[in-house]
């Protein structure tokens, strides 16, 4: 008890500013904590899921696995690798060149309330539940327009979830250069077009293409909407483009888990391994774009 109250004493009898000084240190200790705690956990959630699905993946890679067609619930993941890439090329050829000149248009010409009202709308955009994205396609493309379940049924579909990030990213990767830049252009001569194209658009392609590479990753993992539009197929994809199912492994990943066969389970762990993969390899081609960025600033 005296030893608690000398302690007590010698706090309040410290100067003003030492004692905020011994609160600010106290907060700074705090925050650190819980920062570093809460960097803990999800450094644990991530590994804990990259041990789960290589340890689950990596036994069923195999040549056999990427040379062979899904049979049923076995096989291989030909099929759903091809067709993986078929829906992500063709979302990427839809969306990537209307969310850049999009946001090319929100950044730079777009009257300032105009813009905020594409921003806003964009954001609403980001916003909806893929699953709903999905029905829509189904009612319209599949249903509607007599598409029927096929790749660019699914290409439109996944192309609707990420264009508001293309639009975003674009938008934010010009308006983060400097106006003098544009002004500097345009005093030597230069058109805003020309300005634009020669020089604001070389600054920004980093940024840019950032976007369109985080919003394919996250077409990688879409499921609901291309069961809605897609289908699923056992066989490998071809130019036939509508009335067509095909395969992808979000497919393999969501329903093959459910089956109670070891075959099925295999061939759905080794899918999710190859769509992590697939993913932080995009990452790391962002951060190799990301430093490039940098060194342009």
């Amino acid at each position: 008890m005296d030893t608690q109250a000398e302690s007590t004493l010698t706090i309040q009898t410290l100067p003003s500013y030492e004692m905020r000084s011994y609160r600010r240190k106290v907060k700074s200790i705090a925050i650190w904590s819980i920062s570093f705690a809460a960097l803990t956990f999800v450094m644990f959630i991530i590994l804990d899921i990259l041990l789960s699905v290589i340890s689950k993946g990596v036994p069923g890679l195999s040549y056999n696995l990427i040379a062979t067609q899904t049979s049923g619930i076995a096989g291989g993941l030909q099929n759903a690798i091809l067709g993986t890439l078929l829906l992500i090329a063709l979302s990427a050829l839809i969306s990537a060149p209307l969310g850049i000149l999009a946001g090319i248009y929100i950044a730079l010409y777009a009257p300032k309330r105009f813009g905020a009202v594409i921003r806003f709308f964009s954001e609403v955009l980001a916003g909806i539940p893929s699953i709903v994205i999905g029905y829509f396609g189904y009612m319209v493309m599949v249903l509607q327009w007599g598409m029927g379940f096929s790749a660019l049924a699914g290409g439109i579909s996944l192309s609707i979830i990420i264009l508001p990030y293309i639009v975003r990213t674009t938008d934010a990767s010009f308006r983060q250069i400097p106006k003098s830049y544009l002004e500097g252009a345009i005093a030597l001569g230069m058109t805003p077009l020309m300005a634009m194209r020669t020089v604001l658009l070389k600054l920004a392609t980093p940024g840019i293409l950032t976007g369109v590479l985080l919003a394919v990753s996250i077409a990688l993992g879409e499921t609901a909407p291309l069961i809605y539009t897609a289908g699923w197929s056992n066989f490998d994809p071809n130019l036939q483009l509508v009335k067509n199912p095909v395969a992808y492994l979000t497919y393999v990943v969501w329903t093959y888990l459910n089956e109670p066969y070891h075959s099925a389970h295999q061939l759905a762990y080794t899918a999710a391994l190859l769509l992590v993969m697939i993913v932080l390899v995009l990452h790391v081609l962002v951060r190799m774009l990301q430093r490039g960025s940098s060194k342009h600033a």
